[in-house]
């Protein structure tokens, strides 16, 4: 039944602060070498005016080889601290842009799709590049910090030279980041809608590939590539929006940053010149007003990255806050207990009722292609039990009382597209590499002599789609595939559409042979199929309406030997 969304809402900013909590001690190590870096890079020009300073006054090479010596340190610290600093950090982030794809994935391929509005095309986007963004929270935190440490060290030389120095660079520093904090919420604006409608494009291009074939069959492919270079149009032109803001931000950036490192030397030279500090602190303040740009550049770019990886976690909520379509049920299904459908309305079932003992082998003809298709989804989970009336027994209990873990172990439904994976043969009928029917199954399916027509035999290449192979050859792949998973209860839709009338009466004797004893359900109007089957069961508007064997239906149901027979 469906349930309301008993979970707290989780919107980007909870999932921003998960990001972070999870990633704390990785980002206290990262925050504290990239500290490091940025105090080293800070105490460099420091040194150089301290330099300066001994060597006019006091003249003494020894002096001059202690600072030297001092300079080598602060190269060495600068230079480690980043590369440990960076590779702690950007682990941590690639970790947690892989926990998010991970769970953004899980979410979008529950059996029961959760109630969201997108596409699998957009669930992809989110799962990879928003997932990437919102993971840069882990880098962009620490980096902040270690630019403020470098800021608040320069400020602190410089006061402690003039104290108008260091208050310049406080007030400065403020003043930039909140003109930058304006203009980076329209950055956070603008790439959530780039990303929106890059997900739409990536959504297209996901449904052109799938119905490719029938598009050049009837000619309509150029007018699908027409809606693609709308919605691929939109998507650049956003693009190039999200460019120019971007473009501007960090222009303006810039411009500050350097107006206040000029600020700095001109006001460093003028104390000079007054005789207000030394020359010594004078090469500081100047080295200190060049070097301040890249942390002040660093520092003034993380609202723009915060606020972009906000946006990517506010996608990414859309998908992980969408409640389930339905609440699946904690039991499992009793063995030896066969299936049931009672009194099940959808779609084009009205009232259907059927029961298939446990062991015994079904076949169903189905009169119109549509009730096989809403039969399938039902059995498959694909539809939640509360969008039909009726009960769907599976192992003896109702489906909505089985956790659809339980039913997917106990029971398989191999639809008449099954897809099939690029990777190669043995792959694709066992992505798990744990069956030992595969052999059994590469017979019962017919699939021996595609395996025999390759040197690799279970190992060769399959292409996306199943694109190196003919329609036939997909489909005994994809009923190998069903067959060796050798569950309990096997549902078939139409496994046989695409082979000839030789190769389905072999395929039907073996899959009967093979399925002996065990509980199985075929959906066809092959009658090789049929034959083989201990009853079928002839579903018509909706109903069952008549059941026999195969061969006393042709004898005695005109309508039935008109449909099946060929």
């Amino acid at each position: 039944m469906k349930t309301p969304d008993t979970q707290r809402p989780r919107p980007g900013s909870d999932i921003l602060r998960t990001a972070l909590r999870r990633n704390v001690g990785a980002m206290v190590r990262g925050t504290v070498l990239m500290g490091l870096y940025q105090a080293g890079e800070t105490a460099f020009p420091i040194a150089l005016g301290l330099i300066v300073e001994h060597t006019l006054q006091h003249r003494s090479p020894a002096s001059l080889g202690l600072s030297i010596g001092a300079l080598a340190v602060i190269i060495t610290t600068v230079s480690l601290s980043w590369r440990f600093g960076m590779r702690v950090l950007q682990k941590a982030n690639t970790t947690e842009a892989h926990r998010w794809r991970v769970q953004v994935a899980a979410c979008g391929l529950q059996p029961v799709a959760r109630d969201v509005d997108l596409k699998s095309g957009e669930v992809l986007t989110i799962a990879t590049e928003d997932a990437d963004q919102t993971a840069d929270i882990v880098e962009v935190v620490p980096l902040l910090i270690s630019s403020l440490v470098a800021v608040v060290v320069a400020a602190v030389a410089l006061g402690l030279a003039d104290i108008r120095l260091g208050l310049l660079v406080i007030v400065g520093t403020v003043a930039i980041l909140s003109i930058l904090a304006v203009m980076s919420r329209r950055i956070g604006a603008s790439t959530q809608e780039q990303q929106a409608r890059v997900a739409r494009a990536g959504a297209k291009v996901a449904d052109l590939i799938i119905g490719l074939r029938p598009l050049h069959g009837f000619g309509g492919n150029h007018a699908a590539f027409g809606s693609y270079r709308k919605v691929s149009t939109d998507a650049k032109r956003q693009a190039i929006t999200v460019a120019r803001v971007n473009g501007t931000y960090a222009g303006t950036a810039l411009a500050l940053n350097a107006v206040l490192a000029a600020a700095v030397s001109l006001t460093a030279g003028w104390l000079a010149f007054d005789g207000r500090i030394t020359i010594g602190e004078l090469v500081m303040a100047v080295g200190l007003a060049q070097f301040i740009i890249e942390p002040l550049k660093m520092f003034s770019e993380m609202p723009k990255y915060v606020m972009m990886a906000r946006a990517s976690a506010e996608r990414m909520a859309l998908v992980l806050t969408a409640p389930p379509v339905t609440a699946p049920g904690s039991r499992r299904p009793e063995a030896d207990r066969g299936l049931v459908v009672d009194r099940v309305r959808y779609g084009s079932l009205r009232g259907l009722t059927f029961e298939v003992a446990a062991g015994e082998f079904v076949a169903i003809a189905v009169y119109q292609p549509r009730a096989a298709a809403d039969l399938a989804s039902v059995l498959a989970v694909n539809v939640a039990p509360d969008a039909y009336e009726g009960v769907v027994r599976i192992g003896g209990r109702p489906v909505e009382e089985l956790s659809v873990e339980a039913v997917r172990e106990h029971m398989l439904v191999n639809p008449y597209d099954g897809e099939i994976f690029a990777g190669t043969l043995r792959t694709n009928m066992d992505p798990s590499g744990t069956s030992r029917m595969i052999p059994e199954a590469v017979e019962a399916s017919m699939l021996t002599d595609v395996v025999a027509l390759h040197r690799d035999g279970l190992d060769h290449a399959v292409r996306d789609r199943g694109a190196n192979l003919s329609g036939g050859q997909r489909q005994r792949l994809s009923l190998a595939r069903a067959l060796a998973a050798d569950s309990d209860v096997l549902v078939l839709h139409n496994p046989t559409t695409a082979v000839d009338a030789v190769t389905e009466q072999l395929v039907a004797r073996n899959v009967a042979k093979l399925r002996r004893g065990r509980t199985t359900v075929v959906i066809t109007s092959s009658p090789a199929l049929l034959d083989a089957a201990d009853r079928v069961l002839v579903l018509d508007d909706g109903v069952i309406t008549a059941e026999d064997t195969h061969r006393n239906l042709l004898a005695g149901d005109a309508d039935y030997c008109l449909a099946v027979a060929r």
